[in-house]
């Protein structure tokens, strides 16, 4: 299994508007050209954060454990959608309640992304997708902090944990 290099992303300015497209491939060469993407972080009602583990395949951080949803912006859609289709993809979540937290930019080596982050609590079955992923569960914010810099998630999820979901965790998780 590989991502389509050739799938269309669309190109946004810092604002978010649409300015161009850009190939899933071109995106990830290191030209930084900035593109989005979702993220849903999933809370079970014990306050437990699921995250999945990436495949070994994936041409972005293979094999670490990350957001529990993370996908891109396919051309032409819409963030709500994005985030309602990534999430029934890559978990087969249907009903689920998001609440927006923001977006920011994410910069590494080989990309430039904008990241409109979600969390939900949810209490229901989760079905990590067998083409999308390479499993996922939860973890308690011990285990999470006490594997923070160790190389075991992607920086991404690190940076966004630290600085966007823990400062905001609500009473609800």
């Amino acid at each position: 299994m590989k991502d389509n290099r050739y799938e269309l992303f669309p190109i946004l300015n810092a604002e978010g508007n649409f300015v161009g497209t850009i190939s899933r491939g071109h995106a990830h060469d290191g030209c930084k050209i900035l593109h989005p993407v979702v993220h849903l972080h999933v809370f079970n009602s014990r306050g437990e954060l699921y995250l999945q583990r990436r495949p070994a395949w994936k041409d972005i951080q293979p094999g670490k454990w990350d957001t529990a949803v993370g996908g891109h912006v396919d051309l032409g859609e819409d963030i709500e959608s994005a985030l309602r289709r990534e999430v029934m993809e890559e978990l087969g979540i249907t009903e689920f309640t998001p609440v927006a937290m923001g977006c920011y930019i994410f910069e590494s080596k080989k990309e430039k992304e904008l990241v409109y982050v979600n969390r939900c609590v949810y209490d229901g079955p989760v079905n990590p997708s067998a083409k999308e992923l390479s499993g996922g569960c939860f973890w308690s914010q011990t285990e999470i902090l006490e594997n923070i810099g160790k190389n075991i998630f992607t920086p991404n999820f690190e940076q966004e944990y630290l600085s966007k979901i823990l400062p905001r965790l609500p009473s609800d998780i």
